[in-house]
């Protein structure tokens, strides 16, 4: 049983993350939709770009831009939904991806294979002198580089096209910190804020993807010594722990413990650069 001052921390981060007490999954699509056919129109621009992984996330992402793209042509107003496949090579869950994209109906594909651009920054950052301490933080480092790497051929496609580019945060990844910090964390809209994973898959659904897709073992597949190694593994506790945290629900004192020390250790990936105090 959690104590009062926990139970403080617990909504204190709750409200921070913009978690709201009720849920109705109709309500939520319809207000993001219009959320992001409003950031395109006040922004004077035509596009919206998303990188699609193969992972719910990015496939409700995509379902709700095609969604806000087509209320604005119905409107007379610019806009088409940009998606974007950013493989390392071969990417092993590749059928998932197209799945994905089937269900999405994109106006527009294109597919950008950043493998050699990841590979040559590393090699040049281990030319420099460079050492890492491990074939293991080496191979999460190079993960770092992949991340960041997609993120520059969205941001180059978004302005070739008077685009913004979409975010998949959402308020579990943005609770345990995972995500990589200018990299998929790097955004101009993220219309999925404010969910947790539970709330995210209703989504899906609601939307007309399959089971399979919405309840697919999620995975950042970012490190070649652990393809497809589950975002579970490396919070400690599961999603459904971290959304029973997130909903003001009851955990034990060890989730609690995990799930705030992480939130804590993982704040400066949430806020903006540093300043001097004046």
């Amino acid at each position: 049983m959690l104590r009062t001052e926990q139970r403080v921390v617990q909504h204190a981060i709750r409200t921070a993350l913009g978690v709201a007490e009720s849920f109705d999954v109709q309500a939520e699509i319809e207000r993001r939709v219009a959320f992001l056919a409003e950031q395109l129109r006040a922004n004077n621009l035509a596009a919206l770009v998303l990188g699609i992984s193969g992972g719910v996330d990015s496939l409700v992402a995509g379902c709700l831009a095609q969604r806000a793209v087509r209320a604005l042509r119905a409107q007379g107003h610019e806009g088409s939904f940009i998606a974007m496949r950013l493989p390392y090579g071969v990417q092993l869950d590749e059928a998932d991806a197209q799945h994905c994209l089937r269900v999405m109906q994109a106006d527009e594909l294109l597919t950008v294979d950043i493998q050699a651009a990841a590979d040559v920054m590393l090699a040049s950052v281990q030319q420099s002198g460079v050492i890492f301490q491990d074939a293991a933080q080496q191979d999460f480092l190079h993960g770092n580089i992949k991340a960041r790497q997609r993120m520059i051929a969205q941001y180059a496609v978004a302005g070739a096209r008077r685009g913004l580019v979409i975010g998949t945060d959402h308020a579990a990844e943005a609770l345990m910190g995972f995500f990589t910090k200018f990299g998929d964390g790097a955004a101009d809209i993220t219309p999925l804020a404010g969910l947790n994973k539970r709330r995210v898959r209703a989504l899906a659904l609601a939307l007309g993807a399959p089971y399979e897709l919405a309840y697919k073992t999620p995975t950042a597949d970012l490190e070649l010594l652990a393809p497809l190694k589950p975002d579970e593994d490396s919070f400690g506790v599961s999603y459904e722990q971290i959304d029973d945290f997130l909903e003001g629900k009851e955990v034990s004192n060890e989730i609690f413990d995990i799930i705030v020390s992480v939130y804590r250790r993982s704040a400066h990936k949430r806020a903006l650069p540093v300043s001097p105090p004046r």
